[in-house]
């Protein structure tokens, strides 16, 4: 994680606040469930009950929001929870583990596991610094305890759960989890619905690829990173807005266009139902300076 995005990511975690309203839990069918947040500010949580433990994908942000999210994992269960997966480093995804799984095995990339070490030390010390910490915010990260490269396919009591890392994408080590049998796929921020997404240091060309490959599997239900869980619709117009604005990038950068004249000239109105974050650098020209500069990199 470097400059801007460094910048942007330690304001977030250290600012950001629980709110009030209630989440949603959905049964999606076949003992899996989403846990959709009532926090923009914290990532959603795909949880699988197994005969004997259960299965997590992403914990939120802190301990408040991933006790909010154990006590709904309670209501349904009193399972341990065995697993947990981590999408990728961002901490509204993984700053609850030590919370919702803190006997689990944590499963991530090489590149998340790296990162998240770094990022451990940068919240430290960013808040011993500053005094901003509040009751409850504190992040409750713990490291991997296995990798992978590629995929990696567990069993959840008979239930395989195939974990996959298509390269870079939204970051530098996105992974993201498909339920053969339950027909449903945990995406951590390779998708949002409705809404343009704040983009690290990874790849659009091979995030679109990313999203083709999970839009060919056999899936009808689709948990993304934020807001309420979606369609195979509503995803093949995520990865139509990413393919969009890329072809349109790619034209202005061929014609010699500066960064901020990429930002001024994309045209987006068809998507102007989409959220979008100035705060978190998640707007369409934020997408756009960030794939130009992806093209001036050969990324």
């Amino acid at each position: 994680m470097t400059g801007r995005v460094a910048t942007s990511c330690l304001a977030f975690v250290l600012l950001a606040l629980p709110t009030s309203a209630a989440p949603q839990v959905q049964a999606l069918g076949g003992n899996i469930y989403a846990y959709v947040s009532d926090n923009d500010q914290s990532a959603n949580s795909t949880f699988l009950i197994g005969p004997s433990g259960i299965l997590v994908v992403d914990t939120g942000l802190n301990e408040v929001e991933g006790t909010k999210l154990l006590r709904e994992i309670r209501r349904i269960s009193g399972l341990p929870v065995t697993y947990v997966v981590n999408t990728h480093y961002h901490p509204d995804h993984q700053g609850g583990n030590g919370v919702v799984g803190p006997q689990a095995l944590v499963i991530s990339s090489p590149f998340t596991r790296e990162r998240t070490a770094e990022l451990r030390e940068q919240i430290a010390k960013s808040a011993a610094d500053t005094s901003t910490t509040t009751p409850g915010s504190a992040f409750r990260f713990r490291l991997a305890n296995e990798t992978l490269e590629k995929k990696l396919t567990i069993y959840v009591g008979d239930d395989p759960v195939e974990i996959v890392s298509p390269g870079f994408a939204h970051t530098r080590g996105d992974v993201y989890v498909f339920f053969p049998r339950q027909r449903v796929v945990a995406m951590g921020d390779l998708y949002l619905t409705n809404c343009s997404p704040a983009m690290d240091q990874g790849s659009a060309t091979n995030w679109i690829r990313s999203l083709d490959e999970i839009l060919s599997l056999p899936a009808d239900r689709f948990v993304p990173g934020h807001f309420e869980v979606g369609s195979r619709q509503t995803l093949q117009r995520f990865r139509e807005y990413l393919a969009d604005l890329h072809a349109q990038v790619q034209k202005l950068h061929d014609a010699g266009a500066t960064e901020e004249q990429v930002r001024k000239e994309i045209q987006m109105a068809k998507y102007s139902d989409f959220r979008q974050y100035p705060q978190f650098e998640a707007t369409f020209g934020d997408n756009a300076v960030s794939m130009f500069r992806q093209m001036e990199n050969k990324q």
